[in-house]
């Protein structure tokens, strides 16, 4: 899979594809559905996804609370699975926002990569002020010979699927309806940093990590499995929250204790994929009671996840 931050001079290798499009913001099952429809429609070319980076969201409204289910290189890595081959992270700014609609099938998705074919949900938007939507897009797609498949949206039994229903029940605490939706477990990326110990000498080391621009879930303790950067799974009870007992932190940060492990993480990249809620944030009277607190929090994580 190849990573493209361009829409200039892209390589000939590159080109021809057969193009999901969207933000595709944690690749959900209503996104897997439009890369199915671009592959179904033409399988004999390369599959590839266009998206935008910074997700639109983050150029018009900066000063928004973080929201990302996923950044660029976890997005990339779930639309590898489904089939993409190549990645069209196309840079949002200033200049695409003011692009219209018309110029960015011409510019973009014609002359810029080469697209023989399109699929796109049924809600998509693009252009200055979305000025173009999937019955504009047929009508230019089909003035360049390029084809085009609209998807209708992926819906349970709660409605359509969407990055705003993923994000809300994440913030509502509860993951298990998020993986439904994602179609696996939601993971929190980041670098390992070096904490003040405390856990340690608690007697229950963690791994610390900052959100950064990724989504803050409700705070609260979660059973949780940890990729590692060596590709190891391995279980174990985390924390989302600013420390309270603690006297407070103005960042929030998840603290992750892996099962029956011992290395040196500090300055790696891992995964930790949420999988279940187990109370919510709570403000210990002193230190023996939130040992006692985690202690209870690792058995209960233990369980749930099946592990001895």
């Amino acid at each position: 899979m190849t990573i493209i931050m361009d829409w200039h001079g892209v390589p000939q290798a590159a080109r021809g594809a057969t193009v999901a499009l969207g933000n595709f913001d944690g690749v959900h099952l209503g996104h897997a559905a439009v890369l199915r429809a671009a592959h179904g429609a033409r399988p004999e070319l390369p599959l590839a996804a266009l998206s935008f980076e910074p997700h639109p969201r983050e150029h018009f409204r900066p000063d928004d609370p973080p929201f990302r289910l996923t950044g660029l290189p976890a997005k990339a890595e779930a639309l590898s699975a489904l089939g993409a081959r190549t990645v069209f992270a196309i840079p949002f700014g200033a200049t695409l926002a003011a692009m219209s609609a018309e110029a960015f099938v011409e510019e973009v998705l014609h002359q810029g990569i080469g697209a023989r074919h399109l699929a796109c949900g049924a809600d998509f938007a693009f252009g200055h002020r979305r000025g173009g939507d999937a019955a504009f897009l047929a009508r230019e797609a089909e003035r360049r010979g390029i084809g085009l498949t609209v998807v209708p949206a992926v819906a349970d039994a709660a409605g359509p699927i969407s990055s705003t229903r993923i994000r809300r029940v994440l913030q509502d605490g509860y993951p298990e309806l998020a993986a439904a939706m994602l179609g696996r477990d939601w993971e929190l990326r980041g670098e390992v940093f070096h904490g003040d110990k405390l856990g340690r000498e608690l007697g229950w080391p963690t791994a610390n990590i900052l959100l950064g621009r990724q989504l803050e879930p409700a705070r609260g303790v979660y059973a949780v499995t940890v990729r590692l950067a060596d590709g190891r799974v391995v279980p174990g009870v985390a924390n989302v929250g600013r420390r309270p007992t603690l006297g407070g932190d103005p960042v929030t940060r998840l603290e992750v204790h892996l099962f029956d492990f011992a290395g040196d993480l500090y300055g790696q990249e891992i995964g930790v994929r949420i999988r279940a809620f187990l109370r919510a944030d709570a403000k210990f009277d002193g230190l023996q009671a939130l040992k006692d607190a985690i202690a209870a929090d690792a058995l209960n994580a233990r369980r749930v996840l099946g592990v001895s």
